[in-house]
C-alpha cells in the first residue's frame, strides 16, 4: 500500500499532539494527589502515564465521534486536518505556557470544525452533534463533577465526625487515593486517547486507504503510546496551577474530586461523548474544595473559565488562518 507523502506528515502532526495532549493534560490527573499529599509528584506521574496507556486502548466509542460525527468524513481533506492539528497544538501550547488548564479535545473539535467550516461553509457542520456531544458537554460535566465532588467531601466529613483517630484515617485516605488517581488516570485514556485515534482515522478514510471509519489496530497503539510518553513528561505549570492555586486538598477532597471526574470520563467513554478531562477535573477540585476550610481561588477560576469559553472559538478561527497556509503545501 502507497501511503502519500502529506499523510505521513499529518500522522506524525497527528502524534506529537497526542504527546502534547498526554503533557498538557498530566495535571488533571495528577494534581489532586499532589496537592492532598497522597503521592509524590514522580509517583503521580508514573502511574498516571501507565493507566492512560491501559485506558487508552479500551474502547473507540469517542474516536468514532470525532472521525464522522460532525461532518461528512470525505470533507476532511489534508489540509483541513492539518490546520485543525496545527490549532490544537498551538493553543495546547500557549495555554501550557501560561499555566492556564484548557480543554485539548475542545481545541482539536473547534479546529477540526473550523477547518471544515472555513473550507467549505457553515452548512456542511452537524450542529446538533456539536451540540449534543460538545457544547453541553462542556457545561454540564464541569457542574456534575462541582456537585458530585462537593457531595462526597461532605458525607465523608459526616461519616468521620465522631473519628478518634484523624491521622490514621488520614493516612487511609491517601493510601486509597492511589487507586482514584489511577481510575481517572484509566478514564483519561480511554477519553482523551481517542480523540486522536478519530482525528488518523479520519485521514485514512479521507485518502482512501481504510475503506470505513473504524479505527486500525495500530493506530490504538501509536496514540495510547504516545499520550503515555507525553504524560511521563508532565506539565509543571498546569499541574501547579490545578493542584496549589485552584484550592488546597485534604486527602478526603482530593478523593472526591478524582473519583468525580473519573466517573464522568468513564460514562462519557461509554457514550462516545469527548469529554474535557480539564472541565472534569476543574470542575470536581472546586466542589470538593468549596466545602473545605482552605476554600476556592475564585480569581484563578475566572481566568480558567474565560479560557474554555475562549478554545473553540479560537482555535477554530486559528485553523481557518492555517487553512490558508496549509493550501499551498498540502
Amino acid at each position: 500500500m502507497h501511503i502519500p507523502i502529506a499523510v505521513i506528515v499529518i500522522i506524525v502532526i497527528a502524534l506529537f499532539f497526542e504527546f502534547i495532549n498526554g503533557f498538557h493534560d498530566t495535571a488533571n490527573a495528577v494534581a489532586t494527589s499532589i496537592s492532598s499529599k497522597s503521592l509524590e509528584p514522580h509517583q503521580a506521574i508514573f502511574i498516571s502515564a501507565f493507566f492512560n496507556l491501559i485506558g487508552a486502548l479500551c474502547g473507540t466509542a469517542v474516536a468514532v465521534t470525532i472521525a464522522k460525527g460532525f461532518a461528512d468524513p470525505s470533507l476532511a481533506t489534508n489540509s483541513v486536518i492539518f490546520s485543525a492539528l496545527s490549532a490544537a497544538i498551538i493553543w495546547n501550547l500557549a495555554t501550557w505556557y501560561f499555566g492556564i488548564p484548557s480543554s485539548s479535545s475542545h481545541a482539536l473539535i473547534g479546529g477540526l470544525v473550523g477547518a471544515i467550516m472555513f473550507n467549505n461553509s457553515w452548512h456542511v457542520i452537524n450542529f446538533a452533534t456539536i451540540a449534543n456531544k460538545v457544547v453541553l458537554p462542556m457545561i454540564i460535566s464541569p457542574i456534575l463533577g462541582f456537585i458530585m465532588a462537593m457531595l462526597i467531601v461532605i458525607l465523608i466529613h459526616k461519616g468521620l465526625k465522631n473519628n478518634t483517630q484523624p491521622r490514621k484515617t488520614n493516612n487511609f485516605i491517601r493510601e486509597i487515593q492511589v487507586l482514584s488517581t489511577a481510575f481517572l488516570s484509566f478514564s483519561h485514556g480511554t477519553n482523551d486517547a481517542q480523540k486522536t485515534m478519530g482525528i488518523i482515522t479520519l485521514t485514512l478514510f479521507a485518502s482512501n486507504l481504510i475503506p470505513t471509519c473504524s479505527v486500525p489496530f495500530w493506530v490504538i497503539i501509536a496514540c495510547a503510546i504516545c499520550m503515555a510518553l507525553g504524560t511521563l513528561f508532565g506539565g509543571a505549570k498546569i499541574i501547579k496551577t490545578l493542584s496549589t492555586r485552584v484550592a488546597k486538598l485534604t486527602p478526603s477532597s482530593g478523593f472526591a474530586a478524582e473519583i468525580s471526574s473519573a466517573m464522568l470520563l468513564f460514562i462519557g467513554s461509554r457514550f462516545g461523548m469527548p469529554l474535557s478531562t480539564t472541565h472534569a477535573v476543574a470542575g470536581s477540585i472546586m466542589g470538593a474544595g468549596n466545602v473545605s476550610h482552605f476554600g476556592v481561588n475564585w480569581s484563578i477560576v475566572k481566568n480558567i473559565l474565560i479560557a474554555w469559553v475562549l478554545t473553540f472559538p479560537a482555535c477554530a478561527i486559528v485553523a481557518g488562518l492555517c487553512l490558508q497556509l496549509a493550501k499551498f503545501f498540502l
